[in-house]
């Protein structure tokens, strides 16, 4: 086991003093009548998520907020792209924030980044938050927004058999579930980019029982985040659990990233070994010495820099053996 890095245990400090005072308030609201503590905490941590988040963003010739049709109305997204050449390869981004907070702006930095450097459009989507839209609104969302990128791609300016999925922390979880989703549709996707993913339900890992307070993503608030998606789901749903998935056999090749320090470290890793052992070409990369959300925090990590540069090399390729068209649109 390495040792927190310097950077890690900066970061740690900061968010222990940011929120100490809202957990004690939290607490106190628990201990006495306040029934409503937990819906305004998710409220202030929907306004606040953003506070870490880097302050540096690429510019790009096109960002443009879109919607595409969903199975309960628009979901919108938005489209960055590099360059104006057309087909591009698209990569389909979806957040993080335990299904319950964050949104596109969350990740703006790092798909500017992913698109920029892997030569690619990125479709940043907005999928439904819980608890107003609980399992399987938010998969329903991201499948729509893959499926609308190959059934549309001149709305785009993507190539359909260059299109991969990504997503951190539960958006990690969704982009596991899409990449099933596709395989069970008999749609080829190009790569899936699982950084620090949720592929299960348990909790019940050596790594929750080791990192599951004082390292950034606490047990407890991704059991409730969980409790709060999943509603009266099967634990076991694919689309849900992932790593339940009796067989993951012809899934989308891909590249999975942990942190040493994260409760979610163990099942990333259990899944990337599922989908080798399934056949599915794999590459997998623990970062040592850091915690959760590294990936996002260039700014803070030399190890997020270092992880986004690996995303792009392993994008890069993916798209390059794709069977790309030869001629622009």
């Amino acid at each position: 086991m390495a040792p927190l890095h310097p950077q890690t245990r900066r970061y740690l400090e900061f968010l222990r003093a940011w929120t100490e005072p809202e957990e004690a308030a939290s607490a106190d609201a628990r201990d006495g009548t306040d029934g409503d503590w937990w819906e305004r905490s998710i409220e202030k941590m929907r306004r606040q998520v953003g506070a870490v988040l880097p302050l540096e963003r690429r510019e790009l010739p096109e960002v443009r907020d879109v919607t595409v049709p969903g199975e309960d109305g628009p979901v919108p997204l938005r489209l960055y792209r590099p360059e104006g050449r057309s087909p591009l390869p698209a990569l389909v981004y979806l957040h993080g924030g335990g299904w319950v907070v964050g949104g596109p702006e969350n990740v703006d930095a790092a798909c500017r980044e992913l698109a920029a450097e892997a030569g690619c459009a990125v479709l940043n989507v907005d999928y439904r938050l819980a608890p107003e839209h609980p399992f399987p609104a938010a998969v329903e969302d991201a499948w729509a927004v893959t499926s609308a990128a190959i059934a549309e791609p001149g709305r785009f300016g993507v190539d359909p058999r260059a299109v991969a999925v990504a997503g951190d922390s539960a958006g990690g979880n969704l982009a596991a579930a899409v990449a099933l989703m596709a395989r069970d549709r008999g749609v080829r996707l190009a790569h899936q980019l699982l950084v620090y993913p949720v592929t299960d339900t348990a909790m019940d890992t050596p790594s929750y029982a080791a990192y599951g307070r004082g390292y950034g993503l606490d047990a407890e608030g991704m059991a409730r985040n969980l409790e709060l998606y999943r509603g009266g789901a099967d634990p076991a749903d694919p689309r849900l659990a992932p790593l339940r998935a009796p067989d993951l056999a012809g899934a989308a090749p891909a590249t999975v990233i942990t942190a040493e320090y994260d409760v979610l470290r163990d099942e990333g890793e259990a899944y990337a070994r599922r989908l080798t052992e399934a056949g599915v070409p794999v590459e997998l990369r623990r970062y040592e010495g850091v915690v959760h959300s590294f990936f996002l925090l260039p700014d803070l990590f030399d190890a997020g820099a270092e992880a986004m540069e690996f995303a792009v090399r392993r994008l890069r390729a993916a798209f390059a053996a794709s069977p790309r068209r030869d001629s622009a649109v």
